[in-house]
């Protein structure tokens, strides 16, 4: 990516020698996903040119002197929740908002990890995943077992795990509650899934898309509405005996979106914002509500300890509870790209993924 607005291009770059801590990966597949759309956009800065994706998986090629956990060969998932091991935050369980993020970082006198011709390109999001290789932080891998195909184990990078660790580990939703996820692309969709293996009574899909709302009932939405509903708020309601929803989660990232979710919300009901809110909204809530103990809250990348949650989300995939295989709509190569973010930015397809040789 060298400009907002703009295609993005296919150039050599070069990757300096992995760093005591760093690890070089082959990509096997990488997953697109609305926070490179929404950079791509300009709806947030990044420092430019900078290789795009976040969402990967692969086999290590070579491992730095310091790294312990990964050897060459082993197979691999890569995240942007990248945490330094040593903050408050990492010390207290929460490695997903790790302030002290520049510590798995190149300082500025060392080489840079990307560059062309001597020239630094912004690593994206810690990651960069579009492309052949990847040179990333011993800290934002985890190894996954050989059984687990890298196609299905991309998706666990981003999309899947936050959908998953929105229900799981933020909202924490419980056997017979009450649940609408708004957005039925791949985080809302994992979203539901999670709905189910946690036991919820009721799960309402929401999405204008009819293709996407048949999916989510294929993967346990009880219901399904068009998000075009005029009366959406209460359809929804309606549905949940008048009273609202226990839990709503929001994988848009749209202002309208979470408002409408506060609405279908039961007292004592929570919004669980997952998607990426473009940088600067405001969102306006009826305040005598909170009163009757509604909560809004947000969920960083599904609030997961990555290193933890992956390897209980493959277990999940291997018994047969969570379904990986329908997640993924498209398949493409990198020289499709531009093709298949317009393909996501039209909202007909749940994950496109780009898969390498």
């Amino acid at each position: 990516m060298r400009a907002v607005s703009r295609p993005l291009t296919i150039e050599e770059v070069d990757l300096s020698s992995p760093g005591a801590h760093e690890v070089l990966v082959d990509v096997a597949a990488a997953g697109l996903c609305h926070s490179d759309l929404r950079f791509m956009e300009g709806s947030f800065d990044h420092s430019l040119p900078t290789v795009l994706g976040h969402e990967s998986a692969g086999v290590v090629r070579e491992v730095g002197t310091a790294v312990t956990e990964v050897v060459p060969g082993d197979h691999v998932v890569m995240s942007l929740s990248v945490f330094c091991g040593r903050c408050a935050l990492c010390r207290s369980g929460k490695p997903h908002l790790c302030v002290d993020k520049a510590a798995t970082r190149r300082s500025p006198s060392e080489p840079a990890r990307l560059s062309i011709d001597g020239i630094e390109i912004a690593q994206f999001l810690d990651l960069s995943g579009f492309a052949e290789q990847m040179l990333v932080h011993e800290n934002a891998v985890v190894r996954i077992p050989h059984g687990i195909p890298l196609d299905r184990a991309a998706v666990l990078g981003c999309g899947v795990a936050t959908g998953l660790g929105a229900v799981f580990n933020t909202a924490r939703v419980e056997p017979g509650q009450r649940v609408a996820v708004i957005g039925c692309g791949g985080v809302g969709l994992s979203a539901v899934q999670a709905s189910r293996i946690s036991g919820a009574e009721m799960i309402v899909a929401i999405d204008p898309v009819s293709d996407k709302r048949d999916l989510a009932r294929i993967l346990g939405a009880t219901h399904a509405v068009d998000a075009r509903d005029p009366d959406l708020v209460a359809t929804v309601t309606g549905l949940a005996d008048g009273l609202g929803v226990d839990h709503v989660i929001e994988a848009v990232g749209n202002v309208v979106t979470i408002e409408q979710g506060f609405a279908m919300t039961r007292r004592g009901g929570t919004v669980t914002v997952v998607g990426l809110v473009p940088a600067g909204s405001r969102v306006s809530l009826p305040t005598d509500e909170l009163f009757y103990e509604r909560r809004l809250q947000g969920s960083v990348m599904g609030s997961n300890d990555f290193k933890v949650d992956v390897p209980r989300y493959i277990g999940l995939y291997l018994d047969g509870r969570l379904n990986l295989d329908d997640m993924v709509s498209q398949r493409i190569p990198i020289e499709a790209i531009n093709e298949g973010f317009a393909l996501m930015a039209s909202g007909k397809t749940a994950r496109v993924l780009v898969e390498f040789d």
